[in-house]
């Protein structure tokens, strides 16, 4: 007994001895940690402090970034077109019947104002367009302006775009005649180039009455991605491309675009994607003047959407509100237009919000909304699919839709006189895209590239 008792107290003994040396290391440990995370925190603080003034970006996830928005530009603006001009609300000569809703997407197409009771030959049902690996993407109007802009800049070496320029380059590579693919306010802007006027003397109201439309919303966002996270050069380089077929409302909902594709650089990496869209929504807000129904047609569109209400019936009041009632001084029904002004800027961007704001940063659902949200469909998705794909790249959009796509693209299926018969890639389309920004970092941002560590800097500044 008195051999079991000892083992006993030497068993506790050593129980309590090893307790004790855990207990130590854990203390060792601990303080071991806290002094880490003590230099995490200095390191992280730091970063935060360089991003006051600069911030840092990886010129191979641009790249990646860059292709994104072609590929995604592309994946929404055919599936827009399906829809576009199927619904543009009863008012005047051309009456179109109920809005689509989200019970119509799969559903059959139904025809657009000019189908003549066909729908759309893109596909039976109202769903996604892609093109297959073996396959090319077309352009169209909402990705051929832009390709030109980019190709403009890159082969005169500039880092904005003189009249000259843009005029001999509209000359060049739009056909003169139909079908060349270009409407009210681009093709007025075409027709006075060709009678010897130069930018952006096309756009002004006393020579072009279409200066309203949509067209310079649909063609200017990508200045936005040559500026990245400067809104403020984004705008000036942008400013002419513009001008060239907008002005005041349409223009200021122009500009609101490009800071968008701006802003999208320097949206915080730690937010969720919703939030990220929210935030650069909220901040380009502030180049639409006060007073403006593009300012009102934004707030009363967020005011919706945070409401809870569902897409279809934010979508609804917005055409009462402007097309029935005509609210906010926005009076497009009232000029008695075509297809009640079908194509103006103000009611394609209050749609275009709709499909921002419910879409919350995804792309299919982005896509969807936009698709089925009215009037001009092909250009809001087309704008947005162009910029969440950015966000997300390649790699996103692949992940999002669970496959593959085609990385070609043909600039003359509505253009002319490109290099390679007009067949192109999205990847040869970025590394140009690199090459243009490059330029204005280093001539208008005042940034600088390291090619070792494979990065730009660019200064940030208070561009509001």
């Amino acid at each position: 007994m008195v051999i079991k008792s000892q083992l006993r107290i030497a068993q506790s003994s050593a129980a309590i001895m090893k307790c004790y040396i855990v207990i130590s290391l854990c203390l060792i440990s601990l303080s071991a940690c806290n002094i880490e995370s003590k230099k995490k925190d200095t390191k992280e603080s730091t970063t935060i402090q360089k991003k006051d003034t600069y911030i840092i970006i990886s010129r191979d996830k641009y790249k990646d970034q860059l292709y994104g928005f072609w590929l995604g530009q592309c994946i929404a603006n055919w599936t827009g077109l399906i829809t576009e001009m199927d619904k543009i609300g009863n008012i005047g000569e051309i009456k179109t019947g109920d809005f689509y809703t989200r019970e119509d997407w799969g559903k059959p197409d139904q025809p657009s104002i000019w189908g003549e009771g066909i729908p759309s030959d893109l596909s039976p049902t109202i769903n996604f367009i892609f093109k297959d690996t073996n396959e090319i993407w077309g352009s169209d109007d909402d990705t051929d302006i832009e390709y030109m802009y980019q190709h403009l800049l890159y082969t005169n070496n500039t880092c904005i775009l003189s009249p000259k320029q843009i005029r001999d380059g509209w000359l060049k590579h739009i056909k003169p005649e139909e079908e060349n693919f270009l409407w009210v306010s681009n093709q007025k802007a075409f027709d006075l180039m060709k009678n010897g006027v130069f930018p952006p003397e096309t756009g002004h109201p006393n020579n072009n009455e279409y200066f309203e439309m949509i067209d310079a919303q649909l063609t200017t966002e990508i200045f936005g991605l040559f500026a990245p996270a400067r809104p403020d050069v984004a705008l000036k380089i942008a400013r002419l491309p513009i001008q060239t077929t907008a002005r005041e409302e349409s223009e200021h909902i122009s500009k609101f675009y490009v800071t968008m594709y701006s802003l999208a650089s320097l949206a915080d990496a730690r937010k969720t994607m919703s939030q990220k869209i929210y935030w650069m929504a909220d901040q380009a807000r502030e180049v639409l003047p006060n007073g403006s129904y593009a300012a009102h047609m934004f707030d009363y569109t967020r005011k919706l959407h945070e409401s809870g209400i569902p897409w279809e019936q934010t979508r609804d009041s917005i055409y009462n509100r402007y097309q029935v009632n005509q609210e906010d001084g926005y009076d497009i029904t009232s000029k008695n237009l075509y297809c009640n002004g079908c194509f103006a800027a103000g009611i394609n961007f209050a749609a275009s919000l709709v499909s921002l704001f419910y879409g919350e940063g995804d792309l299919k659902q982005t896509i969807k909304i936009g698709t089925l949200s009215g009037w001009d469909s092909d250009n809001p998705t087309a704008t947005w699919g162009g910029l969440i794909g950015f966000m997300i790249g390649k790699d996103g959009i692949e992940e999002a839709f669970d496959r593959k796509f085609s990385d070609r693209y043909n600039i003359h299926r509505t253009r002319q006189n490109f290099p390679n018969n007009g067949i192109d890639s999205f990847d040869s389309m970025a590394k140009k895209g690199l090459i243009v920004i490059e330029r204005i970092v280093k001539e208008e941002i005042g940034g600088t590239i390291d090619f070792d560590k494979d990065t730009w800097t660019i200064p940030l500044k208070d561009w509001k």
